[in-house]
């Protein structure tokens, strides 16, 4: 079987102050519905990895393809494309638009796709807050809910325009452990019935040994995968 996202000899430099070397030819490969965590201390090079991978940082050296999709020398838009309609993202942080309700903030990548109606959107919508069991919220305000509740919003939005990949770095950091769990249920539950295909990156080694898979960096190098 075919890898879902391929990066080969990935090398990054951070410019300022001065050039200093963050990624040593990283390589690397997920496959469908495979549920892997990256590990590895502050620093280490991670999230700057799930950043290129995720092809929001695109100043790098190697080779990335996604859906047997060479996306080395795609335009910003080319590349925005993409993200909406492939990529779906869980940051530590939510970034619910606070004004909006929970309904709203699911459907917005949705309606920027514009592949389906109105209507079907909400349909979508509301069919994916089911599905993290926030669909009795969908008209609350994003502000009016917990911190567990808007994260599991936040990854009912990611999941609104079915991703291949779902990408997440810290998606546990400001949760306690209850929602920690519920969580990691989530994406265990859409990589295996969904056959989605998911990259945490993990301060939290709990979680990341329930994944499928765990792969551990270590100053800009993978160590263990």
């Amino acid at each position: 079987m075919k890898p879902i996202l391929i990066a080969g000899r990935i090398v990054k430099y951070f410019k300022d102050p001065e050039p200093f070397k963050v990624l040593h030819e990283v390589s690397f490969e997920l496959f469908k519905g495979q549920f892997l965590s990256i590990v590895g201390k502050s620093g280490c090079g991670k999230s700057t990895l799930l950043y290129i991978l995720s092809t929001m940082d695109t100043d790098f050296e190697g080779a990335l393809e996604i859906k047997n999709q060479n996306l080395r020398g795609s335009s910003q838009n080319e590349l925005a494309k993409f993200r909406n309609e492939h990529l779906g993202f869980v940051f530590q942080f939510h970034y619910l638009l606070p004004e909006f309700s929970a309904l709203r903030n699911v459907m917005l990548p949705a309606l920027k796709l514009g592949k389906y109606s109105k209507e079907e959107v909400e349909s979508r919508a509301i069919e994916k807050l089911r599905l993290v069991e926030m669909d009795e919220y969908a008209k609350k305000l994003s502000s009016r809910l917990s911190g567990g509740q808007q994260q599991r919003v936040a990854i009912a939005r990611a999941l609104i325009n079915d991703p291949a990949i779902i990408m997440a770095d810290e998606p546990t950091g400001n949760l306690d452990k209850a929602n920690s769990q519920r969580v990691f249920d989530i994406f265990q539950q859409l990589a295996k019935e969904k056959q989605q295909s998911i990259i945490t990156v993990t301060h939290d080694l709990d979680f990341a040994g329930g994944s499928d898979h765990i792969v551990e960096m270590q100053d800009g190098q993978i160590i263990s995968a």
